[in-house]
Order: C-alpha cells, then structure tokens, then sequence
C-alpha cells in the first residue's frame, strides 16, 4: 500500500522499486514506528481528530503489532509494503478499516522517520555504552592478573622505554573512556523529538509536541521543522563516534597481534579466538584481531558515504537520505561484535612474563636513564643526552648493553660516572622512577589500576 498513490495513474517499474524500497532494512525500526505512533494517536486524540474510543483501538492494535515484533512474529520479508510506516499503517487498516486510516493526519513520513530513527540511535547508544564497558573491564581485569609484568614501550615501532603491561592496558582503558563519553555527549545532542514538525512546515493540527517529546522520553522537540526532518546529524555522530571507536580497536588489535608474533612471544592469544592454516598445521592465526582491524574499514566508509551525501543536499528532506540507515544498521552491528570480541581477546590472553621481561631489557632503552644520571651529576640534559648516545655505540661496538659494559669503558666516555651507575640503569629502576601522575612505575600503575576498578560501576 503506497501512502502517496492518488496523484499516480501507473505503478511504480520493478526496478525503482528495489531503488526505492526501504523496508527490508528499515524493518529494524518497527518497535520505534509502533512506539511513535501509539503517542502520536495520543496527541490527535487530545487534539480532538480521534474520539477516545477510536484512539484506544489503534493503541491496543499498535501494541500488539508492538509485542509481535519484539517477538519476530511479522513477516516483513512477504510484505509488499515499502517501508516500515507504510507496513505499519497497512497492518492497522486490515484490523481497524478506517480508523487505521485516520492515524497518519497531521503527519509525514519524513517527521516520522527522523523520529523513528532517533529513537533507534537512542536505544543503541545504551547497548554500545555495555558493549565498551564490557572491554574496560576486560582491560582491567588483564591488567589486574599480570600487574608486574614489564615489556618494551614502543615509538616509531622502535623499542623505547620499559613499560609495565598494566600501563599498556590503561592507555586503551583511557581510549575507551572518551569513547563512551562521546556517546554520551551524542544522547544528550541528538534527543530531541521531530515529530508534530510534519513534511517540512509544521502541522495545522493543535498537537501539544512537548508532550509528545515528553511521553517519547526526548528531552524536548525540535524547534525548527525545516531542520527536524532534514537533521541527520546525529547519525554522522553516531558514525563518528563509531569509526573513533573502531580506530581504538584497530590499534589494540595490531599492538596485540605484533605482540603475539613469534618475533615479539609476549603473549599467547586463545584458542577460541584464533584459527589455523589449511595448509601449515603448525599455524595460530589472530583472524579475530585481523578482523577488527578490518572492519574498521566499512565502518569509515558508512561515514563518509554519508559526510558525501549530505553535503550538497538543499532543505528541507530529500529521498538521498534514505541512504543514511544502512551505513549506520551495519555500522551499529559491526562495532558491536568488535566490541564483543575485543572482550573474548583480551580474557583469553596468556602473557609470557619472562619473555617480556627479557625484551624490556633489550635495545638500550636504559639510555635515557643515563642521561638523568648524568644531569644528577651536574652536566646538562642535553650534555648528557649526547655523552647516553656515545655510551650506546660503545655497548653496540662491545656487543653488550650498557649495564654490561666495564666501568673503565663508560668512564672513558665520561669521567664522572661511576659506580653508582649500575643500579641506575637496572630494569626496575627506570620502570619506577617515573612515580609521578601518568608515569609508569609499579605504584603509580597499581594506583591507577584500582581507581578505575573503583569507578567501573560508575562509568556509563
């Protein structure tokens, strides 16, 4: 049933069909649609274009339309309809006759669709929210198991600086933290209700819209109709925040995947997570990392696909938004199941501490605490920086480390070092000196770690 077929003499060809037909992705708003349109019966009756008797038999056939696709009882697939309103208003006309006619005065598709769809993003925002505090945790927790384990600290993919591990896990917890509070910030921008704002003018009927954003649960209406039916800001925040999120995701994945390498052996991915070869049967794949980073993706796709659709677009609605639902159904579905992964990832991982450790202790990253040692002595930062790098090539043309090197080599150097080097430049020494807000040491991590274990409950 077209809700604009009088003007039309002909049916629409087969083929603008499959271009015009939104229901079989649209389909996933019909608890919205059924939703919006249980009050907006409430408003017409209020506002005298339904009798009490005629809105309370669209309410209870709307509720139960409601139940049934919460159930997966409709069968939108043999649905000859084009989209989830046209479904909807169908399936009342067949119970009620013209009372199911009556429901649509006073209202657009494109108010109707602005509403359904912010109603839709509403509701995932709150899943998504679980989703990411279901990783933080995840992170928590792998950080709280291995809480002394040190490994190499990475710039430039160069080994740096030795890093506890639980340090590493809280850079993403932090990552992870802006990422719900953008969704946040999303909810509280994007709720308020466009409907009663009709095609793109308004509506002459008396429809109180604040009680409709009220009943709705928006924290207000929209109060300009132009903008309320042709804003889809707040799905390219949603992609936005998505595609932030997916980055996050993607970095953890290859941290992690270079750190399952048989190059690095800092830890072991599960076997739940992981695959084989069908070729080499010694082979453990990371396809559930490979694969977050991949989907990242389709995911910036979706936003910039949308970015391009809606840049040239005039006020107010144009049909090219019809293009804005199945970038963000995919992109809400993909993020989820990265998300849900990520958790399966993280609590599968087995840390080869040892391994760690030795690595750590590779690659001169004691260099820097050289230096300081030096700037204790009285030489300047930069003085010292260049005397560390001297030290360096001598350890490289001794094939040592430094800490390794004889003390007559590095006073050859510089003549006021001396003994009191050594501990200096041992493992834990540099790890820990970094005691301060943001540092890595071994107290300054545990704080940290207990704190976010302490707010975790409170995130969201």
């Amino acid at each position: 049933m077209a809700l604009w077929g009088g003007r039309f003499a002909a049916d629409s060809s087969s083929m603008f069909r499959q271009v015009n037909d939104s229901l079989p992705f649209d389909q996933v708003m019909a608890t919205q649609d059924m939703q919006g349109s249980i009050i907006w019966s409430r408003a017409l009756k209020k506002a005298g274009v339904l009798t009490a008797d005629e809105q309370s038999q669209l309410e209870a056939a709307l509720t139960t339309l409601k139940t049934q696709a919460e159930n997966g009882e409709l069968d939108f697939a043999a649905s000859p309809e084009e989209d989830i309103h046209s479904f909807v208003e169908a399936a009342l006309i067949e119970k009620l006759g013209d009372i199911g006619r009556k429901l649509h005065t006073g209202r657009s598709r494109n108010d109707q669709v602005a509403t359904d769809f912010r109603l839709w993003v509403r509701e995932h925002i709150g899943s998504l929210k679980a989703d990411l505090i279901g990783v933080i945790r995840s992170l928590l927790n792998t950080a709280s198991r291995h809480q002394q384990a040190i490994l190499p600290g990475y710039t430039h993919l160069q080994r740096a600086q030795p890093i506890h591990f639980a340090h590493w896990c809280l850079a993403y917890v932090e990552m992870f933290k802006r990422d719900l509070s953008r969704l946040s910030d999303l909810k509280k921008r994007m709720n308020q209700c466009p409907l009663g704002s009709g095609a793109l003018a308004g509506t002459t009927y008396p429809v109180d819209r604040e009680n409709i954003a009220k009943e709705l649960g928006f924290s207000s209406p929209c109060l300009n109709s132009l903008d309320a039916v042709s804003d889809r800001d707040f799905v390219l925040e949603l992609l936005f925040c998505a595609s932030t999120s997916m980055m996050h995701l993607s970095r953890m994945a290859e941290d992690l995947i270079f750190y399952n390498s048989g190059e690095a052996g800092f830890l072991q991915l599960g076997d739940s997570v992981t695959s084989g070869s069908s070729l080499m049967p010694q082979k453990k794949n990371p396809d559930a990392l490979e694969l977050i980073r991949g989907k990242c993706g389709r995911v910036f796709g979706s936003l910039q696909a949308l970015l391009v659709t809606m840049k040239g677009l005039p006020l107010a609605y144009n049909k090219d938004m019809q293009e804005d639902k199945e970038g963000a159904i995919d992109t809400v579905n993909q993020w989820h199941c990265c998300l849900c992964i990520a958790s399966e990832v993280l609590d599968s991982l087995d840390i080869n501490e040892a391994r760690c450790r030795e690595a750590a202790t590779q690659g001169y990253a004691n260099a820097t605490e050289l230096a300081d040692y030096l700037v204790g002595k009285g030489i300047p930062f930069r003085t010292g920086h260049d005397i560390a790098g001297q030290v360096v090539v001598a350890a490289i043309n001794a094939g040592c480390a430094i800490e390794d090197l004889p003390l007559s080599a590095l006073q050859a150097v510089c003549e006021k070092i001396d003994d009191d080097v050594y501990p200096v430049l041992q493992l834990e020494y540099g790890v820990n000196k970094r005691n301060i807000l943001g540092g890595t040491s071994a107290e300054t991590v545990t704080k940290a770690l207990y704190q976010e274990l302490e707010n975790l409950d409170k995130l969201g």
